[in-house]
């Protein structure tokens, strides 16, 4: 979730409509159809792949574990935020139009801030959950029962809607707008900040700052210690059904996280390049709200052992069926 700092926006023209004039790329016709076609294919394998998982770990009785309880916020999540982002994009290039209704332009950049603060915590919370599962396999039923587990989903849920409802309880207070150009292709805090003119922004800047840091920190605390302890438990125990249990439910977790984390620095540090093309540096900024939604269930529906086998046992049913 990154945060920039309000500057290089266009001048004021004294005048705000709610009616906003999005950046846009630069796309001529035809090609802006097949854009169009290809991001409805990425939007469709996204929403129906990360739907599969949803409605696997719901359905099936073998996936009813709290490892794959907690694990069902990240589709859940995913289909959050490409849906915010990417109908209301793909919608622009094939019409060719830039407009956006202020209203839904905050719920989007709502919606999009949620997500990104819901990966970490998420990511977080399964890597408590992997903690107390091998490093405290004695304990883990004790200290993980569902109220534990349904406790955990809700504190990671409510915390991050409540810490994104203060953020944009802020941007509120900027009601001096006078600008109606926005500077992204889609919706986000800051660019609905630069709408405003001659409003004191600092407290704005500190909050947005001090919850990157928080967010950052907090999942990237937990996380660390949670696999460095699994880690050490790995070196310790040298019993190879062991290290493959860890290495089995922890790598999907490890590869979202940094997968993660380095599209967000690529994204702050394309913003900040001089050498990029606008396009490209839109592109950049997309990337974050795509590839993790669309990645997400190849790497849980391959790497995941139970939900690999769920998913082979269904297909071998329905092939049988329609043999």
């Amino acid at each position: 979730m990154a945060v920039d700092l309000l500057s290089q926006v266009d001048p004021p023209n004294q005048t705000f409509t709610y009616i906003l004039t999005m950046a846009s790329f630069d796309i001529p016709s035809p090609v802006n159809y097949l854009v169009f076609a290809v991001g409805v294919l990425v939007y469709m394998f996204s929403f129906f792949g990360n739907l599969t998982i949803l409605v696997l770990i719901i359905t099936q009785k073998s996936l009813h574990k709290p490892m794959f309880y907690i694990l069902c916020s990240l589709p859940l999540n995913d289909i959050i935020g490409i849906t915010a982002f990417l109908p209301k994009l793909l919608h622009d290039i094939v019409t060719q139009t830039n407009l956006a209704y202020y209203p839904t332009c905050v719920l989007q950049a709502f919606l999009l801030h949620l997500y990104g603060g819901a990966v970490l915590f998420i990511l977080a919370a399964m890597s408590i959950d992997r903690y107390l599962a091998i490093c405290k396999p004695l304990q883990y039923h004790s200290l993980m029962t569902p109220c534990a587990m349904y406790a955990l989903i809700t504190v990671v849920w409510c915390v991050n809607f409540s810490l994104m409802f203060i953020l944009f309880g802020l941007q509120a207070r900027a009601d001096n707008r006078c600008r109606s150009t926005m500077q992204n292709v889609f919706c986000d805090n800051i660019s609905l900040l630069n709408l405003s003119c001659g409003d004191n922004l600092t407290l704005n800047n500190i909050f947005g700052i001090a919850l990157t840091v928080f967010y950052q920190g907090l999942s990237l605390i937990i996380q660390l210690f949670s696999y460095a302890n699994i880690f050490a438990v790995c070196i310790m125990n040298r019993h190879s059904d062991t290290i493959s249990k860890a290495v089995n439910t922890c790598m999907s977790q490890l590869i979202t996280f940094i997968l993660f984390e380095t599209i967000s620095t690529f994204t702050i540090a394309a913003y900040r390049s001089q050498t990029l093309s606008p396009n490209a540096r839109k592109l950049s900024g997309m990337l974050i709200w795509i590839l993790l939604p669309v990645l997400n269930p190849i790497i849980y529906g391959i790497k995941t052992k139970d939900i690999r086998a769920v998913l082979h046992t269904l297909l071998k049913k329905d092939n049988k069926i329609a043999l």
